[in-house]
This record gives structure tokens, sequence and C-alpha cells, in this order.
């Protein structure tokens, strides 16, 4: 949930001072604006959690560069990870909360290519610690350089705390990915080595943020039909998902929450189908994967795709074990075809002037005109920003595409962070989206333009990190400030969930309206976010102190295998 002070936007110029600024990852510095922050830095972090600051170079700064920093305290030295931060270009704005101009998004190496010294200076510093890390305060210095000029130290402090956060999201997720998008944004043949190295790499990077992915190569496996019985060959699909799924993959065990089935055109009749799921089903019972399976349907089936809907969902219903995942708002015409309802952000809120979903009603509600064993996910769209871009001529039009919870790159950092908030007020079983990549395959040069389906950002997380944008260290998903957000409100969630399951849900539950009242309704004061921060933590740090985990091996597991 961020460092442990306010932060504030003030008249004087960033550049007025002549030392680094530390400032909460929750504000977007931008050429000309005025910030202000602190001379050092202090971060609380749970166990198991990644917490950042930004780090910003007054003035005009030719060639910034940054020395390694350690922080030594009583357990082993935590060694922080430092981006400079890169500029995207927004021509359109995404609605009347986006302005044109430079944005901060991308998080490029220190030393990579293309800085522009007319724009500001800044660092993304984070510093992690592992499940197991030693509780208590760890201290360091960041050493910070502008051309040939002496390196200036910037202090920080970690105080970790003793409580800890489960490595797999408690919230089930699921973000598309394509490794054929990846290899057309890297210009390297789809079917290359090459090519399934970067997906490993873009899902490791999507899994170290608490995000699950579907998607992926989407190659399903092969299949043959003996006597009414799928014979799958398992080998290239294990190759490629199964560190995702056992948790292999990193050192924390962190593992993929959910995973969609992958349709085989080998499959032609309703039992082959049925038989072929039934076997997607087996061999995850099999491999003891503890992770959700699903089936996406027809993606926001139109009136015309009830009938695919409802065939989809009889065929992998007859298969058994698989839920159904449609993208829709409570539909009569759909009625019993889904598992997983997944409807947008804006059929759950209600609010004043045009509706964004025809059929709105909050989540009580909702669940209430469901069946007992159907779920309930979420999922943002363009009718969280407006789907044509800019700022409408009709302020009521503006007025009910404003505010929203937000991935894009023009919207305040609490809007892209509120998901995992509202997720915890909502009482929502997971969140889907749809792409982390999408502009890798529409837009020349992603580099320059991710506008998509009127926002910036809409449904691309990721640059394409070529050698000649990152340097010599060569091919490499390049991470965004929104994703580091994203997985901010995860943690949130973590924060939340972990303090109403020591007994203190009324006080978590208060805490999180503080921040959203509803998906529309969002502090963007990141003073306000950080002092909520502080005061779960301290109420945290108690109820952690007064229960049995104190005296165990030091660690909350997840609610329930989702």
């Amino acid at each position: 949930m961020g460092a442990g002070w306010a932060w504030a936007v003030v008249a004087a110029a960033m550049s007025a001072t002549q030392e680094p600024q530390v400032l909460s990852p929750l504000v977007k510095v931008r050429p000309g604006e005025s910030v202000k922050g602190r001379k050092d830095a202090r971060l609380s972090l749970a166990r198991g959690e990644c917490e950042a600051v930004q780090v910003a170079l007054p003035g005009r700064v030719e060639r910034p560069g940054v020395e390694p920093l350690t922080l030594k305290g009583p357990g082993a030295a935590l060694n922080a990870s430092v981006w400079r931060e890169a500029f995207i270009d927004v021509k359109t704005p995404s609605n009347g909360q986006g302005r044109t101009g430079p944005w901060p998004d991308a998080l490029v190496p220190v030393d990579a290519p293309g800085h522009d010294p007319k724009l500001p200076t800044v660092f993304y510093v984070e510093v992690c610690a592992p499940e197991k890390q030693e509780p208590g305060t760890y201290r360091g210095q960041l050493h910070v350089k502008a051309g040939g000029a002496r390196p200036v130290p910037v202090s920080f402090t970690a105080e970790v705390q003793p409580f800890a956060l489960p490595a797999t999201s408690s919230l089930p997720n699921s973000f598309g990915v394509s490794m054929y998008s990846i290899a057309r944004g890297h210009g390297v043949d789809p079917e290359s080595p090459e090519a399934r190295k970067l997906l490993r790499d873009y899902g490791r990077a999507l899994l170290e943020h608490r995000v699950s992915a579907h998607g992926m190569s989407m190659t399903p496996p092969p299949v043959r039909f003996e006597k009414g019985r799928a014979v799958v060959d398992w080998s290239a699909y294990d190759a490629e998902l199964g560190p995702f799924l056992d948790g292999s993959l990193l050192p924390s065990g962190a593992r993929f929450t959910s995973t969609d089935v992958r349709d085989s055109k080998q499959a032609r009749t309703d039992a082959e189908k049925t038989a072929y799921y039934r076997a997607f089903a087996e061999h995850f019972r099999q491999k003891g994967w503890p992770v959700q399976l699903f089936f996406y349907a027809k993606d926001e089936p139109k009136p015309e795709d009830v009938p695919l809907v409802k065939a989809q969902s009889a065929r992998v219903r007859a298969a058994g074990g698989i839920p159904v995942l449609v993208t829709s708002p409570l539909d009569d015409a759909l009625n019993g075809s889904a598992d997983i309802l997944t409807p947008t952000l804006n059929c759950f809120y209600p609010r004043p002037g045009p509706q964004t979903c025809h059929t709105v009603m909050e989540p009580g509600a909702l669940r209430k005109r469901l069946a007992g064993t159907t779920r309930v996910w979420w999922y943002q769209s363009c009718n969280s920003h407006g789907c044509n871009g800019g700022p409408p001529a009709d302020k009521k039009v503006d007025a009910a595409y404003s505010g929203w919870a937000s991935y894009m790159v023009d919207h305040p950092a609490p809007l892209n962070r509120a998901m995992g908030v509202l997720a915890f007020s909502a009482s929502v079983d997971g969140e889907l989206y749809f792409d982390t990549v999408f502009a890798y395959n529409t837009k020349k040069d992603p580099w320059k333009d991710v506008f998509e389906f009127g926002g910036n950002g809409d449904g691309t997380l990721f640059y394409p990190g070529t050698p000649n944008r990152v340097g010599p260290s060569g091919h490499q998903p390049v991470l965004t400030l929104r994703l580091k957000h994203i997985r901010d409100g995860l943690e949130d969630y973590e924060y939340l969930r972990l303090l109403s399951e020591l007994g203190d849900a009324a006080f978590a539950r208060t805490a999180a309206r503080r921040l959203a009242r509803t998906g529309w309704d969002i502090t963007t004061d990141a003073g306000e976010w950080e002092a909520v921060r502080e005061e779960v933590t301290a109420r945290l740090r108690k109820r952690w102190a007064e229960s049995e985990y104190a005296k165990g091996p030091g660690r909350l597991t997840p609610q329930s295998t989702p």
C-alpha cells in the first residue's frame, strides 16, 4: 500500500531544490508539474511483499545513473531493484481525466539508450522482502548520479513487518498474454526458441506481480480419439505451463491462480469435445495442480451468440470439473450457462447520468439472482474510460466515464491501483483482463502509441524491450508503472483479507471504503492512501502479535484453493 508518509503537490517547482526528491509511487511525475517529496526514503513492507518509491533528480540531467542499493539489518541484506522511468507521448487523452503530452509509464534499465534530458529524470526503486525475511529495520543509501557529477546519497529505511503475505495471490485473476503478439513486438519468429523464451519471461514477469495468465502460446496439446476417449500428448503443454502451475518457477513458490482450457480443432464432434475437456480436467487432477482451470466461452456474447454459448456450456459441463466463464452482465437469455459470471466493473456500481452497462446492480443483489455455486468475477473494459477517446463534448457523458478504476497511462496512479481494494469491498471472486500485449500486434511501434479502444494502454501493460530500446541486455519484457500499481493493489487486497482473517473485518471494510467508496468514487490523494496504509499496518501488527500465527511458521495461506 505504499511508503509510510503523506505527499503533496505544491506550488514550488521540484527544480527549485538541487537535492533528489523521494516521492510516493502514487504520484506520476510529468514535465512542468510541481511536486515535493522528502530527502530520504522510508518503506514499510510485509514479508513476501515488494514496495517502492520514486527518486526524482532536479533540473536537466545528462547520463543519469545509480550505484547498487543494499539495505542491512537484523536478517539477510535486502537488495533493491532500480529502473528509470521512460515517457510515452499521449496524443489523444483517454477521456476528460487524461491529458496530452508525456506520461511516465515504461520502466527501463537505468542505462538504457534514449534518455531525454528535457524530461524529468525519475528512478523507480523497489525493495522486496522474502517470506522468511527476519522482521526489523534495514538501512542503506542509494547513490544517484547525473553525468560526471559526484554521486549523491539518498538514505533508505525499510521496516520489514512481522506478518507475511502468501506468495500466490489470494484473489484469483487471469490476464491475457500471447506468444504471437510478443514475437511480433520483438520482431522474432513466433515459432522460434527465442519466442518461447520471451513468453516464459513475460509469464514470469506477470507472476512476479501476482498476476496469472491465460492464452500464453495458445497451442492446444495434440489429441487423438480412441473408442470415445481422448488420448492427449501433454509433453509440450506441461513444459510450457507446468512451472507456472506447480510453483517451481519462482523461489517464492508462487503459482498461477487460474488458466484456461485450450480448445482443439482436432476435436470435431460434441462427443469428442467433451472427451477432450474431460481429459483436460483429469490431467490437472493427476498433476495435483491447485489452480482454477476454466473454459472461456464466447467473449462478450451478443444476442445472436446465445445458442453458441449454451452449446459450449453443455459440452464442457458434460465433461465435469471445469467451470464455464462468460463475460456478460446478468442476462436471462444466458441464464444458467455461466459457472463464473464476469460482468464489467461498471455493471456493479450505479451512478447518476448515462449508464455504461445495461444491467447495473450492487454485488450483493447480483449474487441473490445467481445459483449458489456461481462465482462472480469482473473485468475492466473501455466502459471505464470511454470507448472513443478524448473528452466527450457532453459533460454528462464525460462524467459517466470519469473516476472509474482504470489501467490507462494518462490516469492518476490511485485509479490504476484501486481494483484490489474494490475487490475486497465487493467480495468478488476474481478478476479477468483481456490482454497485456495487445498493442504489440496492432501498432507499428508500441513505444510511440498504445492507444486502443479509446484509452492509452487498454490491453497493453508491457513494452517490447528490444536491444535498441534497452541496450546490450537484449530482448526482455519492459515493465510499466501500471503493472506495479496492479501488483500493489493485489497486495492491498492481501492486507485487508489478512486483517479480516485475524478478526478485524469491520476495520478492514472501513479502511477500504476510505480509499474507494464505489468503482467510480476513488480518492486520488496519495497522502490518504499512505495514511490508510499506516493504520492498517499498525492494526495488523497488533492482531498478528495476538494470533497463533505469530507462534507458528510465520505466514497465512490463502483462504482457500481457487
